[in-house]
């Protein structure tokens, strides 16, 4: 399997998209949607055709080459279970990014489509990179085209929010680039070799007053992508100011490059001082679900309201991985997908209300049902599935979180189920201001006609999301059969460090 002929194949994408735009007025979209549905086809195929010759349940090792020789930088790329459900997912909400994009976008369309492929195929080199100047590479290769879509396409903050993101994100990647060099300086003096190689650095034997700083300088960064209170408060204005593709982006994938960060560098590369680490990662965890849901609730804004949701979310992620136990790590998996698709169809549902009044305010919405019934109830369904209605993905995410987290930490778990209460809260916040009671959405005219149901495009998009979130709900092990032995290995591997 060639991730490189992925990646690449989606920069060209992009390019032709932009290209074709000054061809054609409106054609940019059908190249960008006809590539990559040929390019995610091709990724499965290879998948398929290779998986029974490749053992994913550890890293495969695809391509290492020379790159920079002087620095001994390779390109090297692998792929594991983690990283094939990653890309997988990324690779199908590009599709429904693309979608949602479709009438939105109506200014410099070209460029748009080549800086959200950019992006994407970014993110999937972060999901493949084992050599860890690449990993570097990939990490701001993904974050400049979205940067770029917040500031020429997001909404009328949109400079601000770009700006704050972009600060955030670069402060926290400054201080993984540090924490990079250092472990490469290590590896010299130990082995008298300058190595990026992920691999190579397992190997390593590192003192744990020295292990302690250099996981925090990975940890930060990552904990800013997922994002962790105290480090979140870029996440709501992003979402909030983004095109709506860009926030599905954001929700559904970027913020997961943060938690992929976590389990393949974080808990790997320093066991014994995660484990030292894991009560104070475990109550920011705790701190994000509980603070997120009380935020989410206070918002008026949909948009924002789906943001701090994200953030509540993300906390089950970071109390489940710190637990190290085998039952909470597959639900910290399962929720990165779930989350996945249920925040990219909470953001989609908020891009096609605004369509139609021009407004996320909840205070404008109200008795939409009445006039898009289909809408409506593709609606409940993603209130639902995000305060883990059972039948849905989220809700096994979230029952595996928390049953393996408190087998090491009862307490915080208590408080952590808190926050499904308010996740039932919120939701329920934000079906009932928008498609129930009086109809009160400030449209051009009063008539209420004006407001229509799900087109065809969009009913698409709406059945692809929930298709999957039915699919996984009742049958989780289309995913976790993956991790069943992945699992246990990476927790008996922490374990294994700690007593050494």
């Amino acid at each position: 399997m060639s991730i490189t002929f992925v990646m690449c194949s989606l920069l060209i994408a992009g390019g032709l998209a932009w290209f074709a735009e000054g061809v054609k007025a409106n054609s940019a979209r059908y190249v960008a949607l006809l590539l990559v549905l040929i390019i995610s086809v091709y990724f499965v195929f290879a998948l398929i055709m290779t998986n029974s010759s490749a053992d994913y349940n550890q890293l495969h090792l695809l391509v290492r080459v020379a790159w920079i020789n002087r620095f001994n930088i390779e390109y090297a790329l692998a792929i594991d279970y983690l990283s094939i459900v990653l890309v997988s997912l990324t690779l199908f909400l590009s599709l429904i990014c693309i979608l949602v994009s479709w009438h939105e976008i109506k200014e410099k369309v070209g460029f748009y489509y080549f800086n959200l492929l950019a992006s994407i195929a970014g993110i999937i080199g972060v999901f493949t990179a084992v050599d860890m100047f690449l990993f570097f590479f990939f990490w701001e290769v993904m974050l400049l085209p979205m940067t770029a879509l917040i500031a020429i396409w997001g909404h009328e903050n949109k400079h601000f929010a770009a700006i704050k993101f972009f600060i955030f994100t670069q402060v926290s990647s400054l201080l993984m680039l540090v924490a990079i060099i250092a472990m490469a300086a290590v590896h010299f003096k130990q082995t008298g070799q300058l190595s990026f190689f992920y691999q190579d650095w397992l190997a390593l034997d590192l003192p744990l007053s020295l292990a302690q700083y250099l996981m925090l300088g990975f940890f930060i960064a990552f904990a800013v992508k997922l994002p962790s209170v105290p480090v979140h408060s870029w996440l709501p204005d992003a979402h909030t100011q983004a095109p709506t593709a860009g926030s599905v982006l954001l929700a559904g994938v970027l913020l997961k490059t943060g938690a992929y960060g976590l389990i393949r560098f974080v808990l790997q590369l320093f066991p014994e001082a995660s484990l030292n680490f894991a009560p104070f990662a475990a109550t920011l965890g705790v701190v994000s679900i509980l603070y997120g849901a009380k935020m989410a609730f206070a918002q008026q804004d949909l948009k924002r309201l789906v943001a701090y949701s994200s953030i509540s979310h993300m906390g089950f992620v970071m109390l489940a991985l710190f637990s190290f136990n085998a039952i909470a790590y597959q639900g910290a998996i399962l929720t990165l997908v779930a989350h996945g698709l249920s925040s990219a169809a909470l953001f989609s549902l908020a891009g096609m209300i605004y369509s139609r009044i021009h407004s996320r305010n909840l205070m404008n919405m109200g008795g939409f049902w009445q006039n898009a019934p289909r809408m409506g109830g593709f609606a409940l369904v993603f209130a639902a599935a995000a305060f883990g209605l059972p039948g849905l993905a989220n809700f096994v995410a979230e029952f595996l979180s928390l049953v393996g987290a408190y087998q090491v930490y009862p307490l915080l778990t208590i408080f952590a189920a808190l926050g499904l209460i308010g996740s039932a809260i919120y939701g329920m916040v934000l079906f009932q201001n928008s498609f129930q009671g009086r109809f009160q959405a400030s449209l051009p005219a009063p008539e209420k006609s004006l407001f229509k149901d799900l087109s065809t495009r969009e009913l698409l998009v709406c059945s692809a999301l929930v298709s999957l979130l039915v699919v996984i709900g009742f049958y989780p092990n289309l995913v976790l059969t993956f991790f069943q032995t992945a699992d246990i290995a990476l927790v008996n591997h922490n374990l294994a460090g700690a007593v050494q």
